[in-house]
């Protein structure tokens, strides 16, 4: 097996706020190899974005401080590189697309200059060539009447051209990662598999290695070669698609599957939830953060936090139970189409 091109080991981030010191990113691990998209999924508030702006090192600090841990890309680590370096390995090495195009696009910049400005951050290029370059990759991307975007302003465009400018930003200096975070948010269905198809086009040319934050686990089963499991902060399983879909290890990531439409039964049911809330971030339980909301709950769960226990073939779950039990029950046919 290749190589990890990046590395994440033991990650540790906190923001400092009046209530408290708040854990965002509890000692967090995974790896991401060349060609291999890996899909990162919690509900909202888990971690994941926190985890990817570490990752870039995009958070402000104070309030927040990375206290521990590595980042590793192709064996450099980055969490040691000074702020000058660290811009520079950003969008030629590493890139990010956002979840709000809206929010992360100058409005007071045309779309062409964006992308440009991109280019010349990063090489000893012209205004016109990297324009010219800027076109080359809005019809890349797919953009119609690209000409015209290169002049027009992020309001003046949908939200999907949006998204698709901000990919063409991510792609212009073909970086070795791309870390996707909710790339499809608040796009009708249609758009949004014409930005993964785009993603995987641009995989597929370049061999970068792509790590997709989404809550959609339909998109994950279509698009993903392994699969991440957040909750309060942490990992808390791992495996590749099939194995997570099909025979889950952690209640958790069967709450997620379960709580998912089915429309191929017969009657119409009420949708399952996950009861209760997660754990409050300045507040941490001693044992199991997801003890409370478990409907397998041990007493060992409250007193102990879940050590790993290794499913085979790189997969793993944080879990008590799986000590002495087999895989969780989870219905296949509750896995969505793609996981095959």
């Amino acid at each position: 097996m290749a190589e990890p091109l990046l590395q994440v080991q033991d990650l540790h981030t906190r923001f400092t706020t009046p209530t408290g010191v708040v854990h965002a990113v509890r000692g967090v691990s995974f790896a991401v190899r060349r060609g291999e998209t890996v899909g990162l999924v919690g509900e909202s508030g888990s971690g994941k974005s926190v985890t990817a702006l570490s990752i870039m090192r995009l958070l402000p600090e104070p309030p927040a401080r990375i206290r521990a841990g590595r980042v590793l890309l192709d064996g450099e680590d980055l969490l040691g590189l000074p702020p000058r370096a660290m811009q520079d390995v950003r969008g030629r090495r590493i890139a990010m697309v956002f979840q709000d195009p809206f929010a992360s696009l100058n409005p007071t910049m045309r779309l062409g200059d964006q992308v440009a400005e991109a280019i010349q951050a990063h090489g000893r290029v012209s205004r016109r060539e990297a324009l010219a370059r800027s076109l080359d990759l809005f019809r890349a991307v797919h953009l119609p009447a690209p000409e015209a975007r290169l002049h027009q302003y992020p309001h003046q465009v949908s939200g999907g051209q949006r998204q698709r400018v901000m990919i063409a930003m991510a792609f212009a200096l073909r970086p070795d990662v791309l870390i996707a975070d909710e790339p499809t948010t608040a796009l009708d269905v249609t758009v949004q598999a014409q930005i993964m198809a785009l993603m995987s086009e641009f995989q597929e040319r370049t061999g970068a290695a792509i790590l997709l934050i989404t809550h959609d686990l339909g998109l994950v089963a279509e698009m993903c070669d392994r699969v991440l499991v957040m909750y309060a902060w942490q990992i808390v399983e791992e495996g590749s698609a099939r194995q997570v879909f099909h025979s889950p290890r952690h209640p958790y990531t069967v709450g997620l599957l379960e709580s998912l439409p089915q429309l191929h039964e017969e009657r119409a049911s009420r949708l399952r939830s996950i009861p209760g809330q997660p754990p409050d971030l300045a507040d941490l339980p001693t044992g199991c953060a997801f003890a409370d909301r478990c409907p397998r709950v041990m007493e060992v769960c409250r007193r102990e936090a879940p050590p790993v226990h290794s499913a085979g073939q790189g997969s793993w779950a944080r879990c008590h139970l799986l000590a002495e039990t087999p895989p969780l029950p989870s219905a296949g046919s509750r896995a969505p189409g793609g996981a095959q």
